[in-house]
């Protein structure tokens, strides 16, 4: 079974780590994905620019019509996203907790029943 696992974050979080700190966050997020790499159950992570870089986009007429965005309700926003493909619930939610960052902030966890083709 699939599972996505989405991290928040935000500028002012990231900005509040100290600089001299970094390269062992680096470290411990690779180390992670190595290690769930390493077992097949780690699909893909993938790190995803700050939310003023994301942008909107609609049909609009037949071509698409881009605009900034998100316009979030809170200061969150999806940081990462990992794709898992793991046995059972229970071993998804046992390596999200495995995430460097779960024990400061949540991980989501959500099941993927349906892959396209």
């Amino acid at each position: 079974m699939k599972y996505l696992m989405l991290v928040y974050g935000n500028q002012e979080k990231w900005d509040s780590i100290p600089a001299d700190q970094w390269p062992d966050v680096v470290a411990n997020q690779d180390a992670f994905n190595r290690r769930y790499q390493g077992t097949g159950e780690l699909i893909g992570a993938y790190g995803l620019a700050d939310a003023v870089m994301a942008r909107l986009v609609k049909r609009v007429d037949g071509a698409p019509a881009v605009t900034d965005g998100p316009y979030l309700e809170t200061k969150e926003y999806i940081a990462s996203f990992y794709l898992l493909d793991v046995e059972s619930e229970e071993r998804a939610h046992e390596i999200a907790a495995d995430m460097p960052w779960a024990d400061q902030d949540p991980v989501e966890v959500w099941p993927v029943p349906h892959e396209g083709q």
